[in-house]
Parts: structure tokens; C-alpha cells; sequence
């Protein structure tokens, strides 16, 4: 679904990525760990053409992701509150997004009912504009807008930052089920458990270079908590 060849990404003197050679397959959920600066926001954005790579190809779908626009359709994200229109409240943001993606209504609003737990009355109905919420809950404004249209990748960074334990755990769930809805779905964190928690597969960044790419086990988390105890 997702590859990645020969790329690099350098910023003056500082190799901001540099990854020979990974695949992504459809149906995979990957979490992407590393310290800050390791190079997980790097590879996202070049993933959604926000950053032109220096070397290299990026491919999604077995095309080439840049000059194309034929992965758009079918990819949703969640970088930052940037992807955000924050002159918006959280409904008229929906009401946008959705009709992008021709639903009607009512299909918004079916739409949206799956997320009422994760919502916990703070998004729907409420009548402040998406700059005056909290990093929380403009967390959770961007990532249901990103699952608007069921698209068939998903790209998350840092999605469980800045919520409180419970919206935590609603996200998990809610990314569990995505998980099995077969999509393929990219994931970056610095809460290892969290992540280990929702993924198939860990790929471990440092520098920006690949140094770990694992199919998680049961002992995964203790592997990479190992890594990082050390480094």
C-alpha cells in the first residue's frame, strides 16, 4: 500500500530521514516510535506530499505519491491543529469536510454518532469556534474528520498527546475498530504502551534512520522500553 525507496530528507547539515527500502502493507496498523526528532513527523508529511523529499520515492497504492493525485481520495490524516479551519465550530468543520465527500446530512450525522463516546458532549452541539478549544478536544475534532469519507489509509501523529486518560482509552477503541474494518492505518506516539497496544507491527526510528521494524509480540513493549532505558 505504502513504499518508501531510497528516501532522504536532510534540513542544511541535518538528516531529518533517510530510509533505504519499507513497505507498508494494506490492512497493516503501524505505530511509529523514536525520541523527538527521530523522524516520524518527516515521514508522514512526505507520505501526504507536505515535504518533498531531497532523494528518493515515496509510493502509495503503487504509484508515486508525488506529481499525483490519485491517493487523496482514499487517504485520511491527523498531523496537527494546522489541518484545522479554526475560524470554524467543530460542526461547521464537519459540515465542510462531509460535503467534500458528498454525504448528505444525514449520513454526517449517522456518521458522527459512532464517535459519541469519544466526543463526551465537548464537540457536537457546542457552539464555540475550534481555536477556543482545548488541544484535546481539537485533537479529537481532526481525527473523526480524518475518518470522514472511509478512507483506506490513516495517518496519525501523536494522536494520544494532550488527552486525558479516559478520551485515551476511547481511542484505542476507536482504533481498534478501524483495525478491523481492514484499513491500513499509521500511527506515531511517544506513549509506547499505547501504541504497542493498537499496532500489528513497530517500526523504530532514531536520527531517522530505521533501527527496529517489528511484528509485535509479547514482548515488544518491554523490548523497545529496553531500547530506550539505554540510548
Amino acid at each position: 500500500m505504502i513504499r518508501l525507496e531510497n528516501i532522504t530528507k536532510t534540513y542544511g547539515e541535518k538528516v531529518a530521514l533517510d530510509v533505504q527500502g519499507l513497505s507498508i502493507n494494506a490492512g497493516e496498523v503501524v505505530g511509529l516510535v523514536g525520541n523527538n526528532g527521530a523522524g516520524k513527523t518527516t515521514m508522514f508529511s512526505i507520505i501526504l506530499d507536505l515535504i518533498r523529499p531531497n532523494s528518493g520515492t515515496a509510493y502509495s497504492g503503487g504509484e508515486p505519491i508525488v506529481g499525483s493525485e490519485h491517493w487523496k481520495p482514499y487517504t485520511g490524516s491527523y498531523i496537527s491543529e494546522n489541518f484545522l479551519l479554526e475560524f470554524l465550530t467543530p460542526d461547521e468543520y464537519y459540515k465542510f469536510i462531509s460535503e467534500l465527500h458528498q454525504f448528505s446530512a444525514g449520513d454526517l450525522s449517522a456518521f458522527l454518532d459512532q464517535f459519541d463516546d469519544l466526543f463526551n458532549n465537548e464537540i457536537r452541539g457546542v457552539r464555540k469556534y475550534i481555536r477556543d478549544l482545548s488541544k484535546g478536544n481539537q485533537k479529537k475534532t481532526g481525527i473523526v474528520a480524518a475518518l470522514i469519507g472511509d478512507p483506506k489509509v490513516v495517518i496519525l501523529d501523536e494522536p494520544f498527546a494532550n488527552l486525558d486518560p479516559t478520551t485515551q482509552i476511547r481511542l484505542k477503541t476507536t482504533i481498534k475498530n478501524l483495525k478491523s474494518s481492514d484499513k491500513t492505518i499509521l500511527i506515531s506516539s511517544h506513549d509506547l504502551s499505547h501504541v504497542t497496544e493498537v499496532s500489528d507491527r513497530i517500526i523504530l526510528l532514531e536520527n531517522g534512520i530505521v533501527i527496529k521494524d517489528l511484528i509485535k509480540t509479547e514482548e515488544t513493549l518491554k523490548e523497545l522500553e529496553a531500547y530506550f532505558e539505554v540510548i
